[in-house]
């Protein structure tokens, strides 16, 4: 009898919880319904309720993570773009960060790597507006257009208190995802320079890889992941799974049991062993950063250069019944370890700052790249 009273007490107090809890979300409700008549009667412009409405819905979505927004059914379809490999625009990833757009890396050879736009700056203004207060969306909107056509960007960069103006020409990207050259004064040393994880590109790796290995016999690989903003898990697991004997390579974990999932390493490594230096920066993101933890957490490689972006998050696209569409983060990445790479990123195991203004990646001024192949020598 008092088991069943404690039962009967237990549910009473859970739908007295669940009843006041709603009960506080309608009035949240009202109040919203209060707030929008007062603007639509005192506000000095008259307003289009819609836009309001949708800018409503995406300060929701942003007061979640830097990464979930809502797209309005014209913004959804311009966004429709695939991951192949060949897309229209600056070269730049983007992201949130306080309400600014940031930097996450510049692709190799496009308008913005090749204007000097780094990983890292902030963007406050396109054209003449102003960025503060719009959504990742729009803001990548305003930046797409026809091929050909210019854009000024103005960014703020750290440690630089001046804003800085760039004139970027719209072009077709072309990502070609693998990059790669024989270093060293014995030209023994691989050199692989991974610029995204797009579909193809765990093939073309492996390909150059097995070239090496069958013809140049080098002594070791340096693999670089620096400004690669990620791309696709899958690409990610293919291309760590080359390195590693066997052992975990990253978890997932989310709400729903189907966002939560495990994915090891298969015997065999590509290289039996041979040493393998990985170069990061603020610019490796995503996929890059579970690449770059993995081998790090199971020793197989030494990290060098300056802490990961730290994007550890798997973000949905959920199409909506009027057309447009939600970018949700549904999931987050875990290392081997067990430690997130959100908002903390993986840190080097040798911290190598890049030098100085004319710091260009694969080449004589790249110091992250010199410091790596004195590793190899030394």
């Amino acid at each position: 009898m008092i088991r069943i009273l404690i039962v009967i007490y237990f549910l009473i107090s859970v739908s007295y919880v669940n009843a006041n809890t709603n009960e506080k979300l309608y009035e949240k409700i009202d109040l919203f319904g209060e707030v929008l008549e007062k603007i639509k009667k005192e506000y000095v412009d008259e307003i289009d309720q819609s836009n309001v409405m949708d800018a409503a819905i995406n300060g929701v979505l942003q007061s979640l993570d830097p990464y979930s927004a809502y797209m309005s059914p014209e913004l959804f379809k311009s966004m429709q773009t695939d991951t192949k490999g060949e897309f229209g625009g600056l070269g730049i990833e983007i992201g949130m960060e306080a309400g600014v757009i940031k930097v996450i890396a510049p692709i190799d050879d496009t308008p913005a790597a090749r204007a000097g736009i780094k990983a890292g700056d902030y963007i406050v203004q396109i054209e003449d507006e102003q960025v503060q207060g719009k959504s990742l969306m729009e803001a990548v909107k305003l930046m797409r257009g026809k091929v050909g056509t210019s854009i000024k960007l103005t960014v703020r960069r750290k440690n630089i208190k001046k804003a800085l103006e760039f004139t970027l020409r719209r072009e077709i990207i072309e990502v070609k995802s693998v990059s790669s050259s024989l270093k060293g004064k014995k030209k023994n040393i691989g050199y692989l320079r991974l610029k995204a994880f797009n579909e193809n590109s765990d093939k073309q790796f492996f390909d150059i890889i097995k070239k090496y290995e069958n013809k140049n016999k080098p002594v070791g690989y340096i693999i670089d992941l620096r400004n690669n903003p990620g791309g696709l898990l899958t690409q990610a697991i293919s291309i760590t799974d080359f390195f590693l004997e066997d052992g975990e390579i990253v978890s997932t974990k989310g709400r729903n049991r189907s966002e939560t999932r495990k994915f090891f390493a298969r015997s065999g490594d590509g290289i039996n062993g041979k040493p393998i230096i990985v170069l990061i920066n603020n610019g490796s993101a995503s996929a890059s950063e579970i690449f770059a933890g993995a081998l790090k957490d199971h020793k197989r490689a030494i990290i060098l250069g300056e802490s990961t972006y730290g994007k550890g998050s798997v973000q949905s696209i959920i199409p909506l019944k009027n057309g447009g569409g939600i970018r949700l983060t549904i999931s987050k990445y875990f290392l081997p370890s067990g430690k997130s790479i959100s908002e903390v990123g993986v840190s080097p195991d040798i911290e190598i700052q890049e030098s100085d203004e004319n710091f260009r990646i694969n080449s004589e001024t790249d110091n992250q790249l010199q410091y790596a192949l004195k590793l190899f020598t030394s």
